[in-house]
């Protein structure tokens, strides 16, 4: 290496550092106003009491209020009023002052009503002696990137949703071809095959839409949800082959296309492996909102209640000539746990299934689901 002589040694350290002291330097050398400076974030400088005491020009641009309009009001006027109803915002704050930082993903709200995605990160801050003072809240606007994620999941879901119908119509006009030919005749064996590896597909897609955290998820009432599956499952048998018996409009608080996807593979099943009605219920019990799909067909093996719902196992009862590759019940569990839920299988051989979908009712304030 090719040294100078006599060349004085280059700094390293920014102007105004000193290399004894970096850090006590480097405060001293920022200016005071640096958060004003930062307009991609919003930072919100909250007492301990969650009242705001400091507003930088990213608050100003992302949530519509001046420093003077917004010095001194509580920040839980910036979430929607059902959220303030359940006390997130004092939730999150406990979350904060409890684990030292609380993340949050939803809806806030501007100073002129409308609502806007954001990905919120408060942090408490504390003496020396560990008393919290106050919080700083970092918030960033994503409600573009919401909207792209969620067009993308639409064209998704509508591209599975589409892709269903005309192979369930296939798969029942191999059904009336195999009354025409030999039993286990190679082609229609073959055909069968291809159609169910269609079908588990597009469930494979759909349950992977349906399980985006909080995505699309509103207030509406279980028995019309159920009511969908059915005209999705079966348009033209229903008249014939279903029996609506108590049916309660219970209100839930959930993703209402995954969740009819779900009670639809249900009912697919209930289809497949049952030639005589299927009873469909809803109502409400201690434990929540349940929705129930009875058959009276071959029923499952008890050695597989336990495990049915584990994606790939399709029971000792299952055929060759049934179809399916296990995936429908594990997608129905997946659906329903992501809802916070549960399903309940009851079977005996030879004389049917009930299968329960529980989900948590939805109360009259809003959505019941815990902040994360």
């Amino acid at each position: 290496m090719t040294t100078v002589p006599n060349e004085p040694p280059v700094s390293v350290d920014p102007p105004g550092v000193d290399p004894d002291h970096p850090l006590t330097s480097i405060r001293r050398s920022i200016p005071r106003d640096w958060d004003d400076q930062v307009d991609l974030f919003a930072i919100v400088k909250l007492d301990s009491g969650g009242f705001v005491r400091g507003w930088n020009l990213g608050a100003e641009r992302i949530k519509g209020y001046s420093e003077d309009q917004i010095l001194g009001s509580h920040f839980s006027r910036f979430y929607r009023e059902e959220d303030r109803r359940r006390g997130k915002p004092d939730q999150l704050l406990a979350a904060a002052q409890r684990d030292g930082h609380v993340e949050d993903t939803g809806w806030r709200v501007r100073s002129d009503g409308s609502e806007f995605w954001a990905r919120v990160t408060i942090s408490a801050i504390r003496t020396d002696q560990g008393q919290v003072v106050g919080f700083v809240k970092i918030v960033r606007d994503l409600t573009t990137e919401k909207h792209e994620a969620d067009e993308r999941q639409a064209l998704q879901r509508t591209f599975a949703h589409d892709l269903l119908s005309p192979v369930t119509a296939l798969r029942g006009y191999l059904d009336l071809i195999g009354e025409e030919l030999p039993p286990g005749h190679r082609l229609l064996r073959l055909a069968g095959e291809a159609s169910d590896h269609i079908v588990a597909m597009a469930q494979a897609l759909m349950a992977d839409v349906n399980t985006a955290t909080e995505r699309g998820r509103r207030r509406a009432s279980l028995d019309l949800i159920a009511r969908g599956a059915v005209s999705l499952v079966l348009p033209g048998d229903a008249p014939g082959r279903v029996v609506f018996g108590q049916m309660d409009a219970v209100p839930v608080w959930a993703d209402v296309l995954g969740l009819r996807r779900a009670i639809a593979n249900v009912l697919e099943n209930a289809a497949k492996y049952s030639d005589d009605l299927i009873e469909i219920d809803v109502f409400e019990t201690d434990e929540g909102a349940v929705v129930r799909v009875r058959d009276r067909g071959r029923g499952i093996h008890p050695d597989d209640l336990a495990s049915i719902t584990q994606e790939g196992n399709r029971g000792r009862f299952a055929d060759a000539g049934d179809g399916g590759r296990g995936i429908g019940l594990a997608s129905v569990q997946h659906i329903v746990g992501a809802h916070g839920g549960t399903v309940r299988i009851t079977s005996a051989p030879g004389e049917g299934t009930s299968v329960s979908l529980m989900i948590p009712r939805a109360d009259d304030e809003g959505d019941p689901a815990p902040v994360e």
